[in-house]
């Protein structure tokens, strides 16, 4: 399930111009070892800006542009948020689990919510989606006012919530002024960095003859980046791996894709990789690690940090990327019955305000 998880960064509007997006992803699992029972991350544009896990208690700024604009007030109220909603996730977990009649295993409760702007024709949207072990499990459709859930298990829920219109037209106020006010203030707090376009560095990478061969594209950013494999000036996508995104300590982020050909193949045939970033395409066709060398250090370290900043918010991303493999997040349409899409809820909010008093995802 953790496959893919940091491709959540994923799909999300870089450019400066356009559509912008805040999205906050909150996560409870069960029968993990070594991992927190709870964790959030609030994103903006694709960048993490914050996280919390129930392990450090804290909520810290993943930016350097957040971490200079807001003083310890701010630090503190996300974090009271984000413990206060701790203990009402755990416990939806437990219900959740007798919803479904289970009485063990690996299990987690999801919640990502947000808001996106267009700064060119001022359109914005809101969004809230909820689920249980991977799967959707209710939804908030803004447009009717409603929440829909596409199982069984959800219906109690969403009849509760729906009977709850106070609280509904609070989200609905949250999602349509106060989230994305904060979203425009981030904005602006990041706005040289998200404004910012950084090429790729390419390498086709060999541990040795016999090895997979790996196009490896590093230090770019906006993190939009496409690679493709060329096999004697034709696109070829057969026995071809594409590794997910990783962020690098400076902010920007990598990404590879492994080729398997026997040493003949190679030879023979003329391959190149293209790597196509913000417009610009860059061709790699030469190995540059000798035979039996390993990776470069470089590669090697910023692997590293990659991964430690993986391991700090795998947990609050593994929903969102499940929902996306499996069915995606897809917006509801006014006319749609549920039987599409689903969430339960989580009701706080990474912009500093807070709606969770009803924060029982799933209601006994």
């Amino acid at each position: 399930m953790m496959q893919h998880v940091l491709l959540l960064l994923l799909g999300a509007h870089l450019a400066y111009a356009g559509t912008h997006s805040f999205k906050a992803f909150y996560t409870a699992t069960t029968g993990i070892t070594n991992y927190p029972e709870f964790t959030t991350m609030a994103v903006v544009d694709g960048v993490v800006i914050n996280t919390y896990d129930s392990i450090s208690k804290q909520v810290v700024p993943r930016t350097e542009w957040m971490k200079s604009s807001e003083g310890p007030e701010y630090w503190k109220r996300q974090t009271n948020i984000a413990v206060g909603a701790e203990p009402s996730f755990k416990n939806n977990i437990q219900v959740a689990m007798g919803r479904f009649n289970q009485t063990g295993g690996v299990h987690t409760v999801q919640v990502m919510y947000g808001c996106e702007f267009d700064d060119q024709t001022g359109e914005t949207n809101g969004f809230r989606q909820e689920g249980y072990d991977g799967e959707d499990f209710l939804l908030l459709d803004l447009k009717e006012m409603r929440w829909i859930s596409p199982v069984e298990q959800g219906f109690m829920t969403a009849l509760k919530w729906n009977n709850h219109r106070a609280l509904l037209e609070s989200r609905q106020h949250y999602f349509n002024t106060v989230c994305i006010e904060w979203l425009k203030k981030y904005l602006e707090y990041g706005k040289s960095s998200l404004e910012k376009t950084v090429s790729p560095q390419v390498s086709l990478l060999q541990k040795s003859s016999s090895s997979p061969v790996t196009c490896h594209a590093t230090g770019f950013y906006p993190s939009g980046v496409t690679i493709s494999w060329m096999k004697n000036d034709q696109d070829h996508d057969e026995d071809v791996d594409l590794g997910e995104l990783l962020p690098n300590e400076d902010g920007t982020f990598q990404r590879s894709s492994t080729i398997r050909v026997t040493p003949e193949e190679w030879k023979k045939n003329k391959f190149s990789c293209v790597v196509e970033h913000q417009g610009k395409t860059m061709t790699e066709n030469e190995i540059r690690t000798n035979p039996g060398e390993s990776v470069p250090i470089g590669i090697i370290i910023g692997v590293v940090v990659a991964v430690v900043l993986l391991l700090l918010i795998v947990i609050a991303v593994v929903g969102y990327k499940v929902y996306q493999e499996k069915k995606g997040f897809k917006p509801v349409n006014a006319s749609d019955d549920g039987s599409k899409s689903s969430t339960h809820s989580v009701n706080s909010d990474h912009s500093g305000h807070s709606d969770h008093s009803d924060d029982q995802l799933i209601q006994k």
